[in-house]
């Protein structure tokens, strides 16, 4: 499991809130020296600049999105004054808040948040097949590059704040996959469990049909290990191809959102392989 990438995963799930280095190190299970010192190594920055930028992001975004009230903006950054939050941003950009937010984001060089793959890992337990009857969720959803799946947490967060009632079951979905690497991902919650559904969440319909189901048992900072062993080992060797349908991870009570462990199941749309 990598401290890095659960430190990662920690600033990401928690940018909204109050932290401090000694936070995020005990969310990593290190000490603070040693999280700075591992943490400048395997992403080329310190804990302290990462996170300033990575708030500073969110807040260009909101202002180029057209927020209104700057000091609200610059509150929800985790800076108690205007001032304060405009000689930051100034240093982080070059470029006042009023300007990003009347000219947009054009040359602003943004901190995109960073992820870490771990190698392939298989589960502890085997893999099952269900055939799945259709059903719809909603939720936060955003496009993402291959690079920017880091800011996946930060879905999750905002769903949270949003919709604050704990839910017992919640899907992250992801579909819409491109040539490039680029996908869409939705932090949802089932439909039929909602009474309304917020006119912005994004709608994704899950059709009925035959997935893998694979328990990820680890920190969900490394979840993608365990969806690379799937798609790299284990498919083949099961002769079954991934299908155009979008793959889900399921939660339910077992999973502690502010830990990051508990485990969380992966769904893959399968075919068989016919040769």
């Amino acid at each position: 499991m990598s401290a890095a990438g659960k430190a990662l995963w920690y600033i990401e799930s928690h940018a909204d809130k109050p932290l401090a280095l000694a936070d995020i190190a005990a969310a990593a299970g290190l000490s603070p020296f040693h999280l700075s010192r591992l943490f400048q190594a395997r992403t080329g920055t310190s804990v302290v600049r990462y996170l300033r930028g990575r708030r500073l992001t969110t807040a260009a975004q909101q202002l180029a999105n057209g927020a209104g009230d700057i000091l609200q903006v610059a509150l929800a950054t985790g800076y108690s004054t205007h001032a304060a939050f405009t000689r930051a941003f100034c240093e982080q950009f070059g470029q006042t808040p009023e300007r990003v937010r009347e000219q947009g984001l054009q040359e602003l060089a943004l901190v995109h948040a960073i992820r870490l793959d771990d190698a392939p890992q298989a589960c502890s337990e085997a893999p099952r097949l269900i055939d799945c009857t259709p059903f719809q969720v909603a939720g936060i959803g955003m496009r993402h590059t291959r690079d920017s799946g880091g800011a996946i947490p930060g879905q999750w967060a905002q769903l949270n704040r949003e919709w604050p009632t704990p839910a017992p079951l919640s899907f992250g979905v992801c579909c819409n996959s491109d040539d490039e690497g680029g996908f869409d991902y939705i932090a949802a919650l089932p439909v039929n469990a909602l009474p309304s559904v917020p006119v912005h969440w994004q709608r994704v319909d899950v059709p009925a049909r035959r997935y893998l189901v694979a328990w990820h048992g680890g920190h969900i900072s490394t979840i993608r290990s365990t969806w690379f062993w799937l798609l790299d080992q284990y498919l083949p060797a099961n002769r079954l191809n991934l299908a155009n349908a979008p793959d889900l991870e399921r939660y339910d009570t077992r999973f502690d959102e502010h830990s990051g462990h508990g485990g969380v199941e992966i769904w893959l749309p399968v075919d068989q392989r016919t040769a």
